[in-house]
């Protein structure tokens, strides 16, 4: 899951980008409008939370634009204005959720789960390919029965790989949906972490080496 976190309050906006990467997600962070439209241009986020009171670039005119350009990206609004009208005003720029400051991370959390599971870029509550079964929300996977021991990356990496249902996903895709844009593209990142995948699975093998094309899940 690829998530930016725009807020000009930058120690608020680097506390959500770490709990969120500790909650599994790839996180960019950027500080004002204009830097947010940029991104959002260049990299297709599933989820962008954005602060209404922007300096610049204001949030309403951010949410306006992905609205008016038809992003795929949902949108958490954050504001610290909690009366119910600015929560209409809100939703009404077309933002897919509006959470008021202050809150509670673990709600955030459980939003930007909710708001990609939303029709248009749901998957299936659980992921399953075989004796392999994967649950986003609960962060949890399992193969024959037997919970896998995994970390955060190769948890996301198997998580885009089973929502692929058995379409090839390359390692630029990979490397641009679990890693954020700090990474290295010409790291053995996604190669490592694709090997430290496949040792936890176990057999029979069921991640596919797709010649000069990438990876994909066999059944």
């Amino acid at each position: 899951m690829r998530v930016l976190v725009v807020e000009d309050h930058a120690k608020l906006a680097m506390t959500v980008a770490t709990g969120l990467r500790q909650a599994g997600m790839a996180v960019d962070v950027v500080f004002d409008g204009q830097d947010a439209l940029d991104h959002i241009a260049t990299t297709p986020y599933d989820v962008v939370v954005l602060d209404r009171d922007l300096p610049g670039v204001h949030g309403d005119d951010v949410c306006r634009a992905l609205v008016a350009e038809g992003a795929q990206s949902r949108v958490l609004m954050l504001t610290a204005a909690g009366a119910v009208g600015d929560r209409v005003e809100g939703l009404g720029l077309g933002a897919d959720d509006y959470l008021p400051k202050p809150f509670e991370f673990s709600e955030l959390v459980a939003r930007v789960r909710a708001l990609v599971r939303r029709p248009g870029t749901a998957l299936p509550p659980t992921l399953v390919c075989g004796d392999l079964t994967l649950d986003p929300s609960e962060r949890v996977a399992t193969r024959n029965g037997a919970r896998l021991s995994l970390n955060p990356k190769e948890f996301a990496v198997l998580e885009l790989l089973l929502g692929a249902q058995g379409a090839v996903v390359s390692s630029e895709q990979l490397l641009e949906r679990v890693w954020d844009e700090a990474a290295d593209p010409f790291s053995q990142a996604v190669k490592t972490t694709i090997s430290r995948l496949r040792a936890k699975l176990g057999d029979p093998p069921i991640i596919e080496t797709v010649a000069k094309a990438g990876y994909r899940i066999g059944g």
